[in-house]
């Protein structure tokens, strides 16, 4: 994985070439990605391949740690987490860095950026595909920079509560068709045996 971290090591956010001239926003501007429950900082790549009203984000990237020795060090950003009420913020302190262990590849670490990983910012939203809806918005995000942290986080946990209830009144309530929990032809990485799908 160090090799290939090092190829791809960041995932910017996609915006279409009219979307990105109407807000004035050029490839490498950090953009502030608002969600239902918060927001994330990245920065834009404008492309013609995205169909304009779309974002598009790679979510395999952007790792963070809370400890400077701990964790994947060449592929996650050290981060400071503060409570604000029912929200959390988090900031980060800096990305990757070369460092010294027992593999001398860690040394040779030459990038920083490790990206962003926008997960937490995304309540839970089903939708009919079985896939989450990761409904968003973007604007430029210049004049939010503080004391030089690009990747920022904030979310709403009391937000996120709410929204999870709005989807599970609209949801029936178990079993489904023919008792099942789920349906059988519902693709899993590793298929359970057919028994476990009945309640």
């Amino acid at each position: 994985m160090k090799w290939l971290y090092e190829i791809s090591h960041d995932n910017p956010l996609w915006i279409a070439t009219p979307d990105a001239q109407r807000h004035g926003i050029e490839t490498g501007s950090l953009v502030k990605v608002r969600t239902r429950i918060g927001y994330f900082v990245t920065r834009a790549w404008v492309t013609e391949g995205i169909r304009p009203g779309v974002l598009g984000m790679s979510h395999h990237l952007g790792r963070w740690r809370l400890d400077e020795q701990r964790g994947n060090r060449n592929a996650s950003a050290l981060v400071t987490i503060d409570r604000q009420g029912s929200g959390y913020k988090v900031s980060q302190v800096h990305g990757a860095r070369p460092f010294a262990s027992s593999d001398p590849d860690s040394s040779r670490i030459w990038w920083s950026d490790v990206g962003v990983h926008q997960n937490l910012t995304f309540p839970v939203q089903p939708e009919s595909s079985q896939r989450h809806a990761l409904l968003a918005s973007a604007r430029d995000a210049r004049e939010g920079r503080t004391r030089g942290q690009v990747r920022r986080y904030l979310v709403d946990t009391n937000k996120s509560h709410e929204i999870y209830k709005e989807w599970l009144a609209m949801t029936r309530s178990a079993p489904g068709p023919d008792g099942l929990r789920r349906p059988l032809w519902f693709d899993r990485p590793l298929r359970p045996i057919p028994e476990a799908y009945k309640l």
